[in-house]
């Protein structure tokens, strides 16, 4: 067997040994089956294009891709004026009929995604990743947000693309991942991304102190 083969075939065993988790965390955040399975299709596309030899942790990057692809769709249908409203960032759509088992699995994936900025990227690299990829700030508004040059916006987006899927750990202080979490929860759920702009902005301020 070819290394190419041996490898691919690696790749198919962690995605199919995986795919149910990242199907329940797609659709806790679009709310639609056919939505969440189209994603983990995606998912599944990425997957094969990656440089899988440079991901240390397949389990964490698959399921940091799912999130993303899923916060993208939800901001992609905020755009277009339709009435879904994320409710996987949002304490407060826990409604008391709702299935326990899937208010803990969305909080369970967003406390993952939450933790994984944290723990991975720097602040300035979190702030310009968030803005990116989960609402869609043109690079030249990142850079005005954050008092920084759009090429160096660009580069940071870049870079924390590469370390979400590295192995390298910073210590989370439960208070930060308490703070970023309702900060994306309100800017999720409201659409008030000002709160969240502003937590981002003060921790870039921290690291440059």
């Amino acid at each position: 067997m070819s290394t190419q083969t041996a490898t691919l075939d690696q790749a198919v065993s962690d995605f199919v040994r995986l795919r149910p988790r990242l199907f329940r965390i797609a659709y806790r955040i679009v709310g639609d089956v056919h939505e969440a399975e189209d994603l983990v299709q995606d998912v599944w596309l990425r997957w094969q294009r990656t440089d899988r030899a440079a991901v240390a942790d397949p389990a964490a990057f698959l399921a940091t891709a799912t999130c993303r692809l899923a916060i993208n769709v939800v901001q992609s249908a905020r755009h277009r004026h339709e009435t879904y409203v994320a409710p996987w960032l949002s304490e407060e759509s826990a409604e008391g009929g709702a299935d326990p088992h899937a208010v803990i699995e969305r909080q369970e994936a967003v406390d993952h995604a939450v933790r994984l900025l944290l723990e991975r990227l720097s602040p300035a690299e979190r702030a310009t990743y968030v803005l990116r990829e989960g609402f869609e700030y043109p690079y030249r508004e990142i850079a005005d947000t954050l008092h920084i040059g759009a090429p160096n916006a660009r580069q940071l987006v870049k870079r924390a693309r590469d370390r979400l899927s590295s192995d390298r750990r910073h210590p989370v202080a439960p208070a930060a991942h308490d703070r970023l979490r309702r900060a994306l929860a309100s800017a999720s759920s409201a659409g008030e991304l000002t709160g969240l702009e502003q937590l981002l902005t003060a921790d870039l301020a921290a690291q440059a102190s």
